[in-house]
């Protein structure tokens, strides 16, 4: 049987895959705002790409049209959202239904076990760069667009495999993970070092090594943040640890960590789910993160000056 598939949001991410799953005639809803409803009914949604353009008539509702519960219902917001992602689609949570988280990081599957139940919440990420423009078309930079969910527990692993079946007419690269935690630790290794060091410096990748002590301090926060993981029960494999390596030091390198984008426009940042958290599961196994600590505050300190403009404008 089909599954019904809930979408929160029709942003860059989940706008992405879920409209290659309705291209497909995978039975996909998206869950937004009002407004983004009554655009996404009028319009569809539109993907410009390398691997070739989309435009999809998709289903749209806003919260107070939830009726009925679904069999799987995927978050892909910013970690700053997801309290108010939670009471969103809280109606739409049933006995069965399976929630796969795509945020980065560990945190959010603290807060949706409490909010839901692990039995409920699956493990997932995905590897994608896509931004969302002002007529509400998605572009995608990026050469991969893959996305990995898997089972948390062995009673999970009979609805992951029939979500596995539905992402997979998608087209894109979908992949099931018998050892998901592990698969989200080696994003979250990368990505914390990448948004560490881009952030702190200003910087691409290619500029911060091009500096005489550039590629140290960068191989030296990779270093740490494989020792938390490592400490934490999920190391890296050699292939992870060998790609982290080879990407964080090309000397060539344009890539930044999306963080960074968010602070050059003065937006909010996902400091401390992503850099921060990674930092307190470290301390907590007794492993010290120096070079993280001066990032994190730098962040904080991004953070305090945007909540005090926040509070101004208000």
């Amino acid at each position: 049987m089909s599954m019904r598939i809930l979408i929160l949001g029709a942003g860059a991410t989940g706008g992405y895959f879920g409209a290659l799953l309705a291209k497909a005639g995978v039975d996909v809803t998206f869950l937004v705002r009002p407004t983004r409803r009554d655009q996404l009914q009028r319009d569809g949604l539109a993907i410009k790409s390398h691997l070739g353009d989309v435009t999809t008539p998709v289903k749209a509702i806003t919260r107070d049209e939830i009726s009925g519960t679904y069999d799987a219902i995927v978050l892909s917001s910013k970690a700053y959202g997801l309290a108010d992602a939670i009471e969103t689609i809280r109606p739409a949570v049933g006995d069965k239904t399976l929630i796969l988280p795509l945020l980065n990081g560990m945190r959010h599957l603290d807060d949706l076990d409490r909010a839901f139940g692990a039995e409920h919440v699956l493990g997932g990420t995905c590897h994608i760069s896509v931004v969302l423009d002002a007529d509400g078309t998605i572009r995608h930079l990026s050469p991969f667009a893959s996305l990995t969910q898997g089972p948390r527990t062995a009673a999970q692993r009979e609805g992951a495999t029939r979500l596995q079946q539905e992402l997979e007419r998608g087209g894109f690269e979908a992949r099931f993970s018998s050892d998901v935690i592990g698969t989200m630790w080696e994003k979250w290794f990368f990505l914390a070092t990448l948004a560490a060091s881009t952030c702190l410096m200003r910087a691409s990748v290619g500029e911060i090594v091009r500096t005489d002590e550039g590629e140290r301090l960068i191989s030296s926060m990779l270093a740490e943040c494989s020792a938390v993981a490592d400490a934490c029960g999920h190391p890296p494999s050699p292939a992870a640890q060998e790609g982290a390596r080879a990407t964080l030091t090309d000397r060539q390198s344009n890539i930044s960590a999306s963080m960074l984008r968010d602070i050059q426009r003065g937006g909010e940042i996902e400091s401390d789910h992503i850099v921060g958290d990674l930092i307190r599961r470290g301390r907590e196994q007794g492993m010290p993160t120096p070079l993280l600590d001066v990032a994190y505050v730098h962040l904080q300190a991004y953070q305090n000056r945007f909540k005090g403009a926040s509070e101004t404008a208000v």
